[in-house]
């Protein structure tokens, strides 16, 4: 397979993300003697300050970390809790996707704290000063920060909400952006650590800028959860996901849906076929049953049971497309995912999200801070696992996964952004990884699918299409209609994905891949 970009090999260390300039500060963190958590925090910092359409401080984080020595695995969950005003009497019919009553309490910089205190080994006024820099000094607008700007003002025309991000919403691609509140609570950060944004001056600032929907208490009680990862087998693989109240548990399920079946014998109409309708049933169970386990029990052990299993695949007919019934909850896109490695082997797969594009579209004045809105992703009605509470976190899309070898060593580490688009990307990943042989960039580029309900925000069940780039061909589309599938044919590389992809071969080089269909790159040391 012929690919736009060719593979980046490394024994250093290196990083996979969305922005180019972010992942340069990830390698000056690893040239200075950084771990790959290290790296990590200053790409993440870096990104929110250069891609706030998709994620930002006021944001959550989710990572699955590999340690090469002990071959630990964790999952770090950085989801933040519904504050003490959030009572399903504060809202109507529809939790409002804007202003900060669709907030939950931002949860990323605890994550860089928590992270930090388990594998970091440079200050973090280090990690952070190349955000610093680019939040004080400026960086050069590209052409996706102005389109996601413009797109958001045609759709939302009276919230000018980045005049108090200290951002220009007319700006032009190039023109440079500084965003000075910003760099002061970057700062805040780096001198007075994790208590730098959840006590004090910005603190207070979030509190005061909210009119209290979140009090003091509500940020300084809040915690990243540090947990083992779900993990299932898949070829002799081991596969690490993010246990509830995220959704790996999808992944998870599709994987051992199909695992009885010779993938790479298959004709490609009836892999996509198979795949799309373990897809469908592992929706289902999501739908039914995620939450936030420290309020409602998730019974995962059930869903991934050999029982329940056999049960699910039971229900698939090669022969013909199954279309259930439909569901709605809103559900955010914008999302940022990046890989960082480092020479000794460490690993991080790393997702983090405002939720919907740019959030609440909420900025707390002087903090510079857009605080997310990922509160739109609870329900409302009475009964529901996922009803909003506080102190609750909502069910949550993001999805970052790494898998191991049976000797317990690295074997890849990938993911993507997409809200439910993200559990159907990396289950084609993994499949074309192991099952089908394809290196880290044929993967990347290859062409893919996506069945929605018609739109993203919306609970994927055996309702929908099935969106298809047009390079499978005619005769695979042809395939698909012709087994019940309603099809949409996308542009060449119109899947709404921007995978980054990492392997790593047995005598320890790092493979890097980086997505076309966006404005990423990958590089190594």
């Amino acid at each position: 397979m012929q690919t736009h970009r060719g593979v980046v090999y490394s024994r250093n260390g290196g990083a996979a993300a969305s922005q180019p300039i972010a992942v340069a500060a990830a390698l000056e963190i690893l040239n200075q003697g950084g771990t790959f958590i290290d790296a990590g925090i200053a790409l993440s910092a870096v990104i929110s300050v250069v891609e706030p359409g998709a994620s930002q401080l006021g944001g959550d984080a989710f990572l699955i970390t590999h340690h090469a020595k002990t071959k630990e695995n964790l999952a770090f969950n950085g989801s933040g809790e519904a504050g003490h005003s959030s009572v399903r009497s504060a809202f109507g019919e529809t939790i409002n996707h804007h202003g900060p009553r669709s907030s939950t309490v931002p949860g990323t910089v605890a994550t860089w704290f928590a992270a930090h205190e388990r594998y970091g080994r440079l200050p973090m006024a280090a990690i952070l000063a190349p955000a610093i820099r680019y939040a004080e000094h400026g960086f050069a607008a590209t052409r996706d920060f102005v389109m996601r700007i413009q797109n958001f003002k045609k759709l939302f025309p009276g919230n000018d909400f980045f005049a108090d991000m200290g951002i220009d919403s007319n700006l032009a691609i190039g023109d440079l952006v500084i965003q000075s509140d910003l760099a002061k609570t970057l700062k805040l950060i780096a001198k007075n650590g994790r208590d730098g944004f959840y006590k004090g001056e910005v603190a207070d600032l979030i509190v005061a800028g909210t009119d209290g929907w979140f009090n003091h208490e509500d940020l300084a009680k809040h915690e990243t959860r540090v947990e083992q990862p779900l993990t299932v087998d898949y070829r002799g693989y081991k596969v690490h996901g993010q246990p509830p109240p995220t959704q790996g548990m999808i992944l998870m399920e599709e994987l051992r849906l199909i695992a009885d079946k010779d993938i790479k014998a298959m004709t490609e109409v009836d892999r996509i076929h198979l795949m799309v309708e373990a897809k469908k049933l592992a929706f289902l169970d999501r739908n039914e049953i995620l939450a936030d386990p420290e309020f409602i029990p998730v019974d995962v052990e059930r869903i991934l049971s050999d029982d329940h299993i056999k049960q699910r695949r039971a229900q698939i007919d090669m022969a013909k497309a199954w279309n259930g019934p439909e569901a709605n909850l809103q559900e955010g896109s914008d999302t940022t995912y990046f890989i960082v490695a480092d020479g000794e082997g460490n690993a991080v797969s790393w997702i983090q999200s405002v939720f919907h594009g740019f959030g609440s579209a909420f900025v707390p004045k002087g903090t510079g801070v857009l605080l997310n809105n990922r509160g739109t992703g609870f329900n409302l009605e009475e009964g529901s696992p996922n009803l909003i509470e506080p102190g609750k976190r909502p069910a949550h899309t993001l999805n970052a996964w790494t898998v191991t070898n049976p000797d317990g060593t690295l074997k890849l580490v990938g993911g993507t952004p997409g809200a439910n688009i993200q559990v159907q990307s990396n289950f084609q990943l993994v499949t074309q990884m192991i099952d089908l042989g394809l290196n880290v960039q044929q993967s990347v580029e290859a062409p893919r699918w996506q069945h929605l309900n018609g739109d993203s925000s919306a609970v994927e069940t055996g309702v929908g299409t099935l969106q298809l780039e047009a390079r499978f061909g005619d005769e695979v589309i042809a395939g698909l209609k012709a087994k019940g599938h309603e099809v949409l044919v996308l542009p060449d590389y119109g899947h709404g994905s921007a995978v980054q992809l990492l392997e790593i071969l047995p005598n320890g080089t790092q493979c890097w891949g980086s997505d076309v269909r966006v404005d990423g790159i990958a590089a190594g040391i």
